[in-house]
């Protein structure tokens, strides 16, 4: 079977964006194939963070990834510091990576803007998300549209390593959804709707009760012309609900446009889709809040078969490039 890997960090509660963008492709993808998805903890040491904080978000990602559907019985759900290889590759594959790779990546620049003291494994980190992935030798990994440009580092890192020390890594491929990949704020379309910006009404959060996504939606930015058209550049307001109602149903965006002319009636439609939709996730999500030592057993798991994968990468890594074993 193909290898997937992915991974979230843990620096907020889940909202839409993170269900359609990736859980949902996520569940499709451990049919068929060698999944291993990823709390990736360490990545969020590269803002300031509250230690106790840190670790309860920690624990409410392995059970929202359960909730939203993943198997522990077919995929491999594990926390990432618990696999120690992953920054011991990091390593290696800094001393692969070049100053000028990094001060590329656009989301080190955006994130450092205006700030005087940056970490510097915000500098860093698409190394460690290169190790991530490589310690894996993962042939699909699900990606937003934001991660593109970090999954092509991961293959240039990898081929170069091939190159110089030797066959070692799988050379990734991205997979991105076609609809969905980026779900917008619905107060500030022009925007992606985000775990770290704060705005309570632009974001539904994949927990929410429904009275609260019904409230957001009605509150929806759109436009003031009235015309029901997908138009993300003119109207990005409205090519938000079409694009989000196109995936609750499994329509076709210009499906679902065809289908309205009032934008009230499309927001009141959209709100039960959503409900529904999320309605199995909030139900599980309930069911394993109430018992911690199953979430706990699962994560235990997982790190020990990722280990088992992780170290002999490691190792085969590690001779390559000349240490002595």
């Amino acid at each position: 079977m193909q290898r997937v890997f992915s991974g979230v960090k843990p620096s907020g509660d889940f909202h839409l964006g993170n269900y359609i963008g990736a859980f949902r492709q996520w569940v499709a993808d451990q049919e068929g194939h060698d999944a291993f998805y990823c709390v990736v903890d360490l990545h969020a040491l590269t803002e300031e963070i509250d230690p106790a904080y840190l670790r309860q978000k920690s624990f409410d990602a392995a059970l929202n990834l359960l909730a939203v559907g993943l198997d522990p019985e077919v995929s491999t759900i594990f926390v990432q510091s618990h696999v120690p290889e992953h920054t011991r590759l990091t390593w290696l594959l800094e001393c692969t990576a070049t100053m000028g790779e990094l001060r590329r990546m656009t989301q080190f620049k955006a994130k450092a803007h205006g700030q005087e003291a940056v970490r510097v494994g915000l500098f860093t980190y698409p190394v460690l998300m290169a190790a991530d992935i490589l310690l894996y030798q993962a042939q699909r990994v699900p990606v937003g549209d934001d991660q593109r440009q970090h999954l092509e580092l991961t293959r240039e890192l990898a081929q170069r390593f091939n190159n110089r020390y030797g066959e070692t890594f799988v050379v990734p491929e991205a997979a991105v959804p076609e609809v969905g990949a980026r779900v917008m704020d619905l107060q500030h379309p022009e925007r992606k709707m985000s775990k770290t910006i704060d705005s309570p009404l632009g974001t539904i959060n994949v927990l929410d009760e429904p009275s609260e996504i019904t409230r957001k939606v009605k509150k929806a930015v759109t436009d003031t012309d009235g015309e029901m058209r997908y138009a993300p550049d003119e109207k990005p307001g409205l090519a938000n609900l079409l694009s989000l109602m196109a995936v609750a149903t499994g329509r076709k965006v210009d499906e679902v446009a065809a289908g309205y002319s009032r934008y009230g009636d499309l927001k009141r439609d959209l709100a039960e889709a959503l409900v529904e939709m999320l309605r199995p996730v909030r139900e599980r999500a309930a069911a394993l809040a109430s018992e911690p030592g199953e979430v706990e057993a699962v994560l235990r798991a997982g790190a020990a078969r990722a280990h088992d994968i992780a170290s002999v990468t490691y190792a085969r890594a590690a001779e390559a490039i000349g240490l002595l074993s």
